[in-house]
Formats: C-alpha cells, structure tokens, sequence
C-alpha cells in the first residue's frame, strides 16, 4: 500500500523561503521518478518539479530558479525548497511518482502573503 506523507508548509510572507518533505513507503523508492504537484483552489493540480533516479532533475517554468528539488534514497524522503516564494505559489503541494499513483497524501499548504 502506497503512502506518502507531506509536511512543512506554513505561512510565509512573499520573498521568503520554506521547505517541504515527504515521506513515502509502499513504493521502489530508489527506482521511482518523484515529483511535487501543487494545486490553488479552483485550479488543476500541475506538477512544479521532479528527480530520476540518478538525481537528474526538471522545473516547471514558474520554478525553475527558485525550488530544488531533492531526494534521499536512505529515508525514502523527497524534499522541495523553496526561495522568494510570491504569493502565486500559494497551494497545497503534494508529492508522488511520476507519473503519478492514485494513492494522493493530504498535502502540504502553502499560503504567502503579500
């Protein structure tokens, strides 16, 4: 059984910085292509980054220069950091593989005040 598990978010004015983790289980975590999603209210959820295996990782353009995306293989744990947050970035962000499982977690919200 699929089980991801996300903490870290908070409330952050803009310019500030948070990071997100998520602990999975369940998976061939070491095999997996791992990804973080977000989703505002009213709006799709979209993928913001993922890691291979190897460590190679992708930005969504509204990421890209200000989230890193990391893994740990040892803890089964991805992370997502992320700097001069803009309170576009507000949602709830969840992780899982990509493509995705069905097996969502209850996410992480973000919120960032202007």
């Amino acid at each position: 059984q699929v089980q991801l598990v996300e903490s870290g978010g908070g409330l952050v004015q803009a310019g500030g910085s948070l990071t997100l983790s998520c602990s999975a289980s369940g998976i061939n975590f070491s095999s997996k292509i791992l990804a973080w999603y977000r989703q505002a209210p009213g709006k799709q959820r979209e993928r913001v980054a993922f890691i291979g295996p190897s460590g190679h990782t992708s930005y969504d353009s509204s990421a890209k220069g200000r989230f890193t995306i990391a893994r740990d293989n040892d803890k089964n744990t991805v992370h997502l950091q992320m700097k001069n947050l803009e309170p576009e970035d507000s949602a709830t962000y969840y992780c899982n593989t990509f493509p995705s499982t069905e097996a969502w977690g209850q996410g992480a919200r973000v919120t960032v005040s202007s």
